[in-house]
């Protein structure tokens, strides 16, 4: 789950980081009446559209302003228009910074390694990707230990690789409390883009005059699978902008991701949803979806993600492979016929129920005249069939 940059700024406050205050307006009054608490600061503030995109400054979704009636101004400008089809419903207001050297620094979780990775560049500023795609050398990687953590000396040498020993005691403290924040809220990536040195303080309290580190932006990401051990972080979720599909799948109970093939799949399990799609692929076809509709699935959530299925355009077939344990078949069937009922376009279905109550689901099946499958090879083999019979017929 992504969330937006003041939420990521409170949940770097929450373990000691440096960032500067802001406030969060929602309609140009609210811009300028942050505006007129903040200017006092630095003479200046910055507007930045609330958008989990990335591309906001070349945008136009980040800008300056002098004034309280400037800031009026740009906060009209910003609010409502489209980032990456994506439009802006609330601005971040803070104090602008006199940056002196921008740094980028992120935990981010590594998989391959099984441990927590920091990861940091003198290039700040730009999108970390740029840097790894054009200049490789220029990220420094350190892998926190998976028992310990990240040591002090790891992110001393994290420091000094990126020329921050100047600021050695500030950069520890927060190479090491980016770590803490991504164990303690349970999240994928935490990442600050730019770390940034800056004239005249920048954090609350910070003396004026002085150089000081601080956190200038943040983005993270926060694990789904974990949110029950969070009860407050499910408010941070933006639900504009959460795709419907996305929505309707976590009313269900259900999860889901979108590909980019014709044939949709709904599978109870996450291995066996894996398993399938691979033998789509084996047999000719691309699956357009990842769907598992986990144990103990009733006819209502087979109904909610045939749904899922039917809203991409692309599908021109769906294969349905269930092995019911926890989940019964005849349930499954049931919730398939009335599905197929309510679907709006003709999509050709072939149906493999194996496991509890797989009798009375394929004499359900029969009796509503549905495709079926007695085993996964078949099953795919039907749906990459009916998939190019579909297209062909589109094409004719």
């Amino acid at each position: 789950m992504k969330i937006q940059e003041a939420d990521a700024k409170r949940l770097l406050l929450a373990e000691g980081l440096p960032v500067p205050a802001w406030e969060v307006a929602r309609s140009p009054a609210e811009a300028r009446a942050a505006a007129s608490r903040l200017l006092h600061e630095t003479g200046q503030v910055v507007i930045k559209a609330q958008v989990l995109v990335g591309g906001r400054g070349k945008a136009g979704g980040v800008k300056l302003a002098s004034s309280d009636d400037e800031a009026e101004h740009v906060a009209d400008a910003i609010l409502g228009m489209q980032i990456k089809g994506i439009t802006v419903r609330k601005v971040l207001v803070a104090a602008a910074a006199d940056i002196v050297k921008e740094y980028y620094l992120a935990a981010v979780l590594d998989r391959g390694a099984r441990r927590i990775l920091l990861m940091g560049s003198a290039e700040g500023g730009v999108e970390i990707e740029q840097v790894a795609a054009e200049k490789p050398e220029a990220i420094v990687r350190i892998h926190a230990d998976p028992l310990l953590g990240l040591q002090d000396w790891q992110a001393r040498e994290m420091a000094f690789r990126l020329g921050l020993g100047r600021h050695l005691k500030a950069a520890v403290a927060i190479g090491k409390g980016l770590v803490r924040t991504m164990l303690v809220n349970d999240a994928d990536l935490v990442e600050i883009n730019p770390l940034a040195v800056v004239r005249g303080g920048g954090a609350p309290g910070a003396p004026g005059g002085e150089e000081q580190l601080v956190c200038l932006d943040a983005k993270i990401t926060l694990d789904d699978s974990a949110l029950f051990r969070h009860p407050t972080h499910e408010a941070m979720r933006d639900p504009d902008e959460e795709a419907p599909a996305d929505a309707e799948a976590r009313r269900h109970d259900i999860s889901f991701i979108h590909l980019d093939g014709t044939i949709g799949c709904m599978v109870n399990g996450a291995g066996l949803a894996m398993t399938t799609m691979d033998l789509v692929k084996r047999a000719g076809g691309e699956p357009a979806n990842f769907l598992d509709i986990g144990g103990g699935a009733k006819a209502d959530r087979v109904a909610a993600a045939m749904r899922l299925i039917l809203a991409e355009p692309r599908v021109e077939a769906i294969l349905v492979n269930i092995f019911g344990g926890i989940t019964r078949g005849d349930e499954v069937a049931m919730g398939l016929i009335e599905a197929r009922r309510q679907q709006s376009r003709d999509v050709p279905m072939v149906v493999r129920i194996v496991g509890t109550n797989a009798e009375e689901a394929a004499s359900l099946l029969e009796q509503a005249h549905f495709e079926t499958a007695t085993t996964l090879d078949e099953a795919a083999r039907k749906a990459v069939a009916a998939a190019a019979s579909q297209s062909a017929g589109g094409a004719a």
